[in-house]
């Protein structure tokens, strides 16, 4: 499996990416060793995240969710109705 999520970090902010192990890739973002953008803004959770086949599949969309706004994020992860 594959998947593309979302991280809420300590500051309020998002962070989109994608993965083959979901949980692995959560405790390295917390451990500080999987993003330059995370690292300051620990502790991070995840929000939301979706399943896909394959990694181009998740690639992909990741880039469609960078794309969105902030408010647009919100409401893909029923933040907003």
């Amino acid at each position: 499996m594959n998947y593309t999520y979302i991280l809420r970090c300590a500051d309020g902010t998002y962070y989109t990416g994608w993965t083959n192990d979901l949980d692995k890739r959560l405790a390295a973002h917390n451990a500080g060793t999987a993003s330059k953008y995370t690292r300051p803004r620990r502790p991070v959770s995840l929000a939301y995240h979706e399943t896909f086949d394959t990694k181009e599949e998740a690639m992909r969309r990741e880039w469609e969710i960078k794309q969105l706004t902030r408010k647009q994020k919100e409401a893909l992860m029923g933040l907003h109705p």
